[in-house]
């Protein structure tokens, strides 16, 4: 099981693929995404990789999380998130995961805050279709009706749907498909809508329904290793193509010639 990203979200624009389809995305920015502590079986009884994206101001940070970060010798970060991951998945403190940490066509799953809406009535909360527009109903087209019982048992019961708060709560939206990411600005574009308002962070880790891409590289994209992998394939490929070098045999010695 890998570790997840933690990515802020710029707002829905369209792709078009090569062959004129229109793709409606959400995009995800990931700005230094890095190990900031581990947890250990051993230790903590559980194993775990502790992230940190963004950049924090050092007057908004506590002290006791300044001393956090300054153990990890990473500059404060501005949010921070802790994902669960095997015992051979743990990374080491200070790495940093980029976007290629998931690869197109992979199945995600995103969790965020949904955008608050307020005080809402059981139609827009709940969908409810309301009373009758007409046959004697008045004042009361968009109300709910009945929440309970007369006599037995005299009470409402809990979470009877009503009128209340509507948005502001964790929501997971699984099996959101990965379309293409962006190293060099460090962008994922996910097909479809994200929770979350425009701005906020959200957490992205594999699918929990859908098996991994062999493709998907493990334990996890740490930045560097996409580039040393590159220069070895580079290397090799140059090694193959130079000939065999040959012996080189001394120039022999020609005597000049006498003449006759």
């Amino acid at each position: 099981m890998r570790t997840g990203l933690l990515a802020q979200k710029l707002g829905m624009t369209r792709l078009l693929t090569e062959g004129g389809e229109h793709i409606p995305v959400t995009v995800l920015q990931v700005d230094g995404c890095e190990v900031v502590a581990t947890k250990t079986e051993e230790k903590d009884g559980y194993s775990a990789v502790q992230l940190g994206v963004g950049k924090a101001k050092a007057k908004n940070v506590t002290k006791a999380i300044k001393g956090h970060y300054a153990k990890a010798k990473i500059d404060p970060k501005r949010k921070l998130a802790e994902f669960r991951v095997s015992t051979d998945a743990l990374l080491e403190v200070g790495s940093e995961i980029t976007v290629e940490h998931f690869v197109a066509g992979q199945y995600v799953d995103v969790a965020g805050t949904t955008i608050g809406k307020g005080f809402a009535g059981s139609m827009k909360r709940h969908h409810f279709h309301g009373l009758e527009a007409s046959h004697g109903v008045s004042v009361s087209h968009r109300a709910h009706g009945s929440t309970g019982h007369s006599q037995d048992p005299g009470k409402v019961f809990k979470g009877k749907k009503m009128a209340g708060h509507l948005g502001d709560s964790r929501v997971t939206t699984q099996n959101l498909i990965v379309v293409s990411t962006d190293r060099t600005r460090g962008l994922i574009f996910i097909r479809g809508a994200v929770p979350g308002s425009k701005g906020s962070y959200v957490l992205v880790q594999d699918a929990v329904k859908k098996l991994l891409p062999e493709a998907a590289p493990f334990p996890a994209g740490v930045r560097g290793a996409g580039v040393e992998a590159a220069e070895e394939k580079e290397e090799a490929s140059a090694e193959a193509e130079t000939p065999a070098e040959t012996k080189e045999t001394p120039e022999e010695e020609t005597a000049p010639k006498e003449k006759d």
